[in-house]
């Protein structure tokens, strides 16, 4: 079965000359999640921002068979669903409801279709309460949850989600495990939380200078580079340890 994202030998380097990725090559299977660890300036980001054509650089990047070049983004973009880190940059509408309508409103659904999808995607994530709340009351966890809502409105077969963990407290971390754990789409986790990786993921990839390093089972990658993951990342013993 075809790989639903296959990149190879991807390279890209910043406007200031900075070398973020040099020589990337990398396949997500349906179904699949994997995590993605490095240290700060690795270029797990800048890879993730090539899967829908944020950023574009030299190299070969195909989604769902689909190459991901200036002719084809529209359509990459309906595949891939990008969760950022500081969910208050998708967060911008009046309420809840408005901000989950505004991608399929954007994609071409009828208005009654969009809010179908709104309320479906809201649901799954357990914020089916909050369709009238002003996003900016939410708890982080919430903000978080909804942000993700917006994403799966527009029923994408891939989920990128860069440092999800970032300002959630214990029971807002849980709460987006479950969520996530309940969700069909392959997924990309881009974090520095080793509890997280492991209660979500099988396989990890590790990012070091531009380039993928090592690839396999997250407790076998963890061992591997334990000296290195104890300076990058935030080790948190899983609930009840």
């Amino acid at each position: 079965m075809e790989p639903l994202i296959k990149v190879r030998d991807l390279h890209f380097r910043y406007e200031d000359g900075t070398l973020a990725l040099d020589g990337v090559n990398f396949e997500l299977s349906a179904g699949e999640t994997v995590a993605l660890f490095g240290p700060n300036g690795s270029g797990k980001t800048t890879f993730v921002l090539h899967l829908n054509g944020l950023l574009l650089g030299q190299g070969e990047v195909t989604v769902g068979g689909l190459r991901v070049e200036k002719n084809n983004l529209g359509l990459v973009r309906r595949k891939v669903g990008l969760v950022f880190q500081d969910a208050d940059e998708q967060l911008f509408m009046p309420t809840v409801f408005e901000d989950v309508c505004f991608g399929p409103l954007n994609l071409g659904l009828s208005p009654p279709e969009a809010a179908a999808a709104a309320r479906h995607a809201l649901e799954q994530v357990g914020m089916g309460h909050a369709l009238e709340r002003a996003p900016y009351h939410l708890s982080a966890g919430e903000k978080r949850r909804v942000a993700l809502a917006g994403v799966l409105a527009m029923q994408p077969e891939i989920l990128v989600l860069d440092e999800p963990t970032t300002f959630l407290d214990p029971p807002g971390r849980r709460a987006l495990l479950e969520v996530l754990r309940g969700l069909p789409q392959a997924k990309l986790i881009v974090t520095h939380d080793v509890w997280f990786a492991r209660a979500l993921a099988r396989r990890a990839v590790f990012f070091e200078r531009g380039r993928i390093v090592r690839d396999g089972p997250v407790d076998e990658l963890l061992a591997r580079f334990h000296w290195n993951l104890s300076e990058s990342l935030d080790v948190v013993a899983p609930p009840g340890a």
